[in-house]
């Protein structure tokens, strides 16, 4: 079977105020082939998210260029749990979309990183519950009214914690968290915030070159004919789900990625990874239509 993709880019994001590099910055890892088709890998560290952005779309440029094919891996949520548009009181269709639509009219991510998550989390709870929920964590000097700095009791609790993705994940080893919870450790919240917007520029950018895996190509496996139309492929992904190894000298952040990208690179060489766009055996249309229309997937679970 021919390979999907030519090229694979998987970005660690961060929801980090101020410039910095290193532990907890923006990483991306590129694994491609070289001249002789060798699979091979490199690493980009970058201070802030928007020259992360520059550097993704001038790597996609570059791989343009070539007519190659790329799937675009970034690690943070790309829905919320099932009901969020609709207590939103968001009306247009897919939910996924008008969610988008509102997070990137919402959130204010400057150049130097500095950022308005926090205000937008609360907003959210604020139409959504009228109280300190869903979302909750932020730091003592940003909590408010309708954000507190730890996770207040569920009252309201037909707001389901987590999506079916991250529950699939959960029966097993991994504990991925919420992306309810904004702030602490291993918190996904802020990055889904100021990462949805970027994405949804970057699709804008791409145009019909480009689809978002499931929302623009459905749950189900894909093949070459799928993806030929294409240059770019958008997933969300999980890094803490490969097995990782840290060589000397290289950040954790920095291995995640270099190995990530590794790992759909050798699954689309086996021809393992069309199968890892579908859904898990024995899912019902009832899930199938939650993931497509507003809860997403990560790539690679239940595969």
């Amino acid at each position: 079977m021919a390979r999907l993709f030519d090229a694979y880019i998987i970005a660690d994001w961060t929801a980090a105020e101020g410039k910095k590099l290193g532990e907890n910055s923006v990483w991306i890892g590129v694994a491609k082939r070289d001249v002789r088709f060798r699979l091979y890998t490199e690493t980009h560290n970058v201070a802030t998210r928007a020259e992360g952005e520059a550097m993704i779309r001038t790597l996609l440029a570059d791989h343009a260029k070539r007519g190659d094919r790329v799937l675009l891996g970034f690690d943070f949520s790309f829905g919320y749990p099932v009901g969020t548009a609709q207590r939103l009181g968001l009306k247009e269709t897919p939910a996924w979309s008008a969610v988008w639509k509102f997070v990137a009219s919402s959130v204010v991510d400057k150049p130097d990183n500095t950022n308005n998550r926090y205000q937008v989390a609360a907003k959210m709870n604020r139409l959504m519950t009228d109280d300190a929920w869903p979302m909750w964590g932020a730091p003592a000097k940003q909590t408010q009214r309708w954000l507190t700095a730890t996770k207040p009791p569920q009252g309201t609790g037909d707001i389901p914690e987590f999506r079916a993705t991250e529950l699939a994940v959960r029966k097993g080893k991994l504990q991925p968290k919420s992306n309810w919870q904004m702030h602490g450790a291993g918190a996904v919240g802020g990055q889904t915030l100021v990462g949805i917007p970027m994405v949804r520029r970057l699709l804008e950018h791409l145009g019909p070159s480009a689809a978002v895996w499931p929302f623009g190509t459905g749950w189900r496996a894909l093949d070459t004919a799928d993806v030929e139309p294409l240059s770019v492929l958008v997933a969300e992904v999980w890094p803490s789900m490969w097995p990782t190894t840290v060589a000397e000298g290289e950040f954790k952040d920095q291995a995640q990625v270099r190995t990530t990208a590794e790992a759909f690179a050798l699954m689309d060489e086996k021809g393992e990874l069309s199968k890892a766009f579908a859904p898990p055996r024995g899912t019902d249309e009832t899930l199938l239509a939650q993931v497509e229309g507003e809860e997403g997937w990560i790539l690679g679970v239940g595969a």
